[in-house]
């Protein structure tokens, strides 16, 4: 079923909705989005196939039940994206599939996936048929948003968290955190963690000082576009996880590159951006590397 209730050829926000609901600080996080970006949001629920253990009575009856139970989940989530936006555009569809491979493929049309999570340990949620979060931002072609945790809305001035290591998925993440920063008007927290390495004859004065630079070099260029975001540039020593996880804590969001694109485990969703899906505690945001 594909309910349309406005159209707009730009490319929308989309929500992942489950059916024991998706929570409403989600769907209010992701209206908030759509709206910002003046894009539709557009929620899907995807309807897991139906074994064949099942006689084809008990089937068909199970399946009219998710279907149904999809089609509710999804006006209740409408019905609160409207209530916080009353003339948001929105469409609706349920979709035939588990939930990774169904946001998957709508990610080749989004502007940003949106999903709750489910809190599961890291094991489950990288390994379970029905696992969402990871494999979803491992594999999307567009940035994944994980609402795990509210925005922090009460620090002022509010900030968003981006952390860099001067890969390509880094750079990729760079423009979305200016965006995301620019849409809220927050400043801009860019954190390099260099996590020492164990041994060696490292210069570490030396080894800083390359650092900070390519640090200030990660976002050269922006200020022409986006001259009233404040950017600050931090390089502090730690693990990654634990050092942005602790910056996040009082941010509007985390934003990180993604590395890899590997199966829909998400095995190589990397470390950094899977750590996080567990240690912030507000939205976190993976951004894939464009591909050329």
């Amino acid at each position: 079923m594909t309910s349309e209730i406005h159209h707009s050829g730009d490319r929308s926000v989309v929500l992942g909705v489950e059916a024991r609901d998706t929570g409403n600080m989600t769907t209010a996080w992701a209206a908030d989005e759509a709206t910002r970006r003046d894009v539709p949001l557009r929620l899907v629920h995807a309807v897991p196939p139906v074994y064949s253990e099942f006689r084809p009575f008990d089937q068909d009856r199970y399946r009219k039940a998710l279907v149904e139970r999809a089609e509710q989940a999804l006006d209740r989530a409408a019905a609160v994206a409207w209530d916080r936006h009353p003339t948001l555009a929105l469409t609706t569809d349920v979709s035939e599939g588990l939930p990774a491979p169904v946001l998957y493929r709508e990610s080749r049309r989004a502007a940003l996936i949106v999903l709750g999570s489910r809190r599961l340990g890291r094991a489950a949620e990288a390994l379970s048929a029905y696992s969402v979060a990871v494999p979803v931002s491992a594999q999307a072609h567009c940035p994944v948003a994980v609402v795990r945790d509210p925005e922090h809305t009460s620090q002022d001035p509010p900030y968003v968290v981006l952390g860099v290591d001067g890969s390509p998925s880094s750079a990729a993440a760079v423009d979305f955190a200016f965006d995301l920063a620019d849409e809220r008007r927050a400043a801009l927290r860019v954190l390099w963690v260099w996590h020492r390495p164990p041994v060696g004859n490292l210069d570490e004065h030396a080894t800083e000082q390359v650092l900070r630079r390519l640090l200030f070099e990660c976002t050269a260029g922006r200020h022409d576009r986006y001259p009233d975001t404040k950017v600050t540039h931090e390089l502090v020593h730690g693990h990654p996880v634990e050092e942005l996880g602790l910056a996040s804590e009082h941010a509007l969001a985390v934003v990180v590159g993604r590395r890899g694109s590997g199966g829909f485990t998400g095995m190589r969703l990397g470390s950094v951006p899977h750590g996080l899906l567990h240690r912030a505690n507000c939205p976190v945001i993976t951004v894939p590397t464009p591909q050329g």
